[in-house]
């Protein structure tokens, strides 16, 4: 009681008090993504990057402007700009960026709506001056070869990146196109553009079509020739064996019976004379008479009489053997 009327706990109190606005008026807490700057009556005293806890005058004397220092993510507005064929294309792009110099940052933009603001600005004048020295095939095509977006995009970053660094503080880590689009006077000649890239792409497969025709139709061409030339070489050889192998035949006939041999030639002779409009007129008896000797003509008479015996003899055989 004694404790509580002497006004000794209201002295702990209002010390307490004290310290508490104390802390907080000599203080400023600086968290994870976050940066600073400390400024005494109006003027930067100091800037901070790293998370902590930083002594500074209590307020009017000084005070404490915080900016977020994460990555922040800014679309541009649509731009309608000229290609350099002069043709209108419309796009709109975005940046992702963070503050990274917070003093520079704090003197020459002050908030994240006047940073946008900046930034769009830089995205157009860059987007301007690079899309100035393409043509619209650059851009908008079907044929692969004649697209440079990616080259356009980069140059576009670079452009943008050094600008944002050197007058806001502001890191941009990149900048990409993500709609593009063409005013109605530019989509017929968009069109135009990309048939004539489909047809040059058509007329290659054509010719590599026709090339690979061409080869096959000559391939075939020459097998047909060695199949040709294999077979007048089989049928030559197959002549020539069988002009061999009547020759030898002639030759064993000769050797057998000379007589009848020059009677078979004598015979030949005679056929290959006439033809089928050819009409003989000769007494009878006198035609064979008149060619060939009569020891000749007895010699094929015999011979003759022999195979009609022969002949009577196997059908008499036979008429038994069915009996």
């Amino acid at each position: 009681m004694k404790f509580f009327k002497n006004g000794i706990f209201k002295w702990i109190i209002g010390a307490l008090v004290v310290l508490v606005f104390a802390f907080f008026g000599f203080t400023a807490e600086v968290r994870e993504g976050e940066s600073a700057v400390i400024t005494r009556f109006g003027a930067v005293r100091a800037e901070v990057t790293e998370a902590g806890l930083y002594f500074k005058l209590p307020w009017p004397f000084e005070s404490v402007t915080k900016y977020d220092a994460r990555k922040q993510h800014t679309e541009s507005s649509y731009l309608e700009t000229l290609t350099k064929d002069k043709r209108n294309i419309i796009l709109q792009s975005y940046a992702v960026w963070k503050v990274s110099d917070p003093l520079k940052y704090h003197n020459a933009v002050g908030d994240n709506a006047v940073a946008e603001l900046r930034i769009n600005e830089l995205i157009i004048n860059a987007s301007n001056s690079v899309l100035g020295k393409y043509e619209l095939v650059n851009v908008v095509s079907s044929d692969v070869e004649q697209l440079r977006f990616n080259e356009i995009e980069q140059t576009i970053s670079e452009d943008v990146k050094g600008h944002a660094l050197d007058r806001y503080g502001i890191e941009v880590y990149n900048v990409s196109i993500m709609k593009i689009s063409l005013p109605e006077e530019n989509l017929n000649a968009a069109f135009e553009q990309m048939s004539a890239d489909r047809q040059k792409y058509i007329d290659q497969i054509s010719a590599e079509g026709q090339r690979v025709a061409s080869a096959i139709t000559y391939q075939a061409d020459a097998d047909a020739s060695d199949i040709v030339a294999e077979g007048t070489k089989e049928a030559a050889e197959i002549d020539a064996e069988t002009q061999k192998l009547v020759a030898q035949i002639y030759a064993e006939a000769q050797a057998a019976n000379m007589d009848l041999f020059k009677f078979i030639l004598e015979l030949d002779a005679v056929l290959n004379s006439v033809d089928g409009d050819t009409t003989l007129i000769v007494k009878k008896g006198e035609f064979l008479e008149g060619l060939f000797s009569k020891e000749l003509l007895d010699m094929v008479a015999n011979a003759q009489k022999e195979n009609e015996a022969l002949d009577g003899a196997e059908d008499t055989s036979n008429d038994e053997t069915g009996a």
